[in-house]
C-alpha cells in the first residue's frame, strides 16, 4: 500500500528536506503541503502550498494516512489537533514545546490517533542518547561533572535545542543525588560549580546543521561524546522511517523513536 502523506512547514529547512525525501520514495505519495509562506505557490509536481487555516478542509479532501509536522510549537499544537480529529496519524519533529503545550498534544493524540514525536529523527542521535546515558551511569559513582554544548545555524529560533533538552533530562537521572540542576550558560560571579549542576550551552552561528556534545569531566581527565549532522538528510531519512512505521500502528498514543528503533532492530 502506498502511504499518503501531508507535510506542514513544507518551506522550512526540515519540511523541504522531508518533502524531497517523500518524492524520492516509491512507497510514499505526497498529497498535500502546508506553510504560512508562499500560499498558492506550486512547490512540487503540481501540488500547491495550502494555508494552515485550510488544513481541516484539505485533509478531509485528500485523506492522507500521515501528517508530518516541522513547524513551530504554537502552530504544531493546532495542526496536531486538526489531524487527530480527522484520524490522520502523526510524525512530529517540531521542538520548543512548553509543558502545557505538550499536555495539549497528549490530550489530542491519546485515544484518538497514533503519533510519533521526537526532537530529533536522526538515527545517530538516538544512538547518541543511549551512549550518553550509559556513560553517565558508569561515571555516576565518581562524581564527574556533566555539561552539554549544542551548535546550530543562526536561523534556529529555540534554544537550547530539543535534542539538548532531552540529553539534559537523560543526564539528570545520573547526576549527584539523582537530581540535575540545569544551568543555561553562565555569566558574572556565579560561585563554584555544584556537583548536581548540568550546564547547557547554545551556539547559534552560520549554517551549522547541528552538533551536540556531552562532556564528562573528572579529576585529571574528561570524556566527550559528540554527534555531528553533516546534512539534514540524516533527519529526513529518519522521518521517512517514522512515517512508514507509524502508518502501521493502530494503538492511539504517543510513540518514541526508541520504541521504533527497538522494534525495527528485532525485525
Amino acid at each position: 500500500m502506498v502511504i499518503k502523506v501531508a507535510v506542514a512547514g513544507a518551506k522550512g529547512r526540515m519540511g523541504n528536506q522531508v518533502v524531497s525525501a517523500i518524492l524520492e520514495n516509491d512507497d510514499l505519495e505526497l498529497v498535500a503541503i502546508f506553510d504560512l509562506h508562499g500560499v498558492g505557490e506550486e512547490l512540487t509536481q503540481g501540488i500547491k502550498i495550502n494555508s494552515p487555516d485550510e488544513m481541516e478542509t484539505v485533509l478531509q479532501r485528500v485523506k492522507p494516512h500521515v501528517l508530518v509536522d516541522f513547524t513551530n510549537a504554537t502552530a504544531a499544537v493546532e495542526n496536531v489537533k486538526v489531524a487527530a480529529r480527522n484520524n490522520v496519524k502523526l510524525v512530529v519533529g517540531t521542538t520548543g514545546f512548553s509543558a502545557s503545550q505538550f499536555k495539549e498534544l497528549e490530550d489530542a493524540i491519546t485515544g484518538h490517533v497514533p503519533a510519533i514525536i521526537s526532537p530529533n529523527f536522526s538515527i545517530g542521535v538516538n544512538v547518541f542518547w543511549k551512549l550518553i546515558a550509559e556513560a553517565a551511569r558508569q561515571l555516576q559513582a565518581y562524581q564527574y561533572h556533566m555539561e552539554i554544548v549544542e551548535m546550530h545555524h543562526s536561523h534556529k529560533k529555540d534554544a537550547p535545542s530539543g535534542t539538548a533538552v532531552k540529553a539534559a533530562e537523560i543526564l539528570s537521572n545520573y547526576s549527584t543525588k539523582g537530581t540535575g540542576k540545569f544551568v543555561y550558560g553562565r555569566q558574572g560571579i556565579t560561585g563554584e560549580r555544584t556537583d548536581e549542576e548540568i550546564g547547557i550551552h547554545a551556539v547559534r552561528a552560520g549554517e551549522i546543521v547541528g552538533e551536540h556534545t556531552v562532556l564528562y569531566a573528572g579529576k585529571g581527565e574528561r570524556l566527550e561524546i559528540t554527534h555531528r549532522a553533516q546534512s539534514r538528510e540524516a533527519f529526513s531519512q529518519g522521518a521517512i522511517k517514522a512515517i512508514e512505521w507509524i502508518s502501521r500502528k493502530e494503538r492511539s498514543r504517543i510513540y518514541s523513536m526508541d520504541e521504533m528503533l527497538k522494534e525495527l532492530e528485532q525485525g
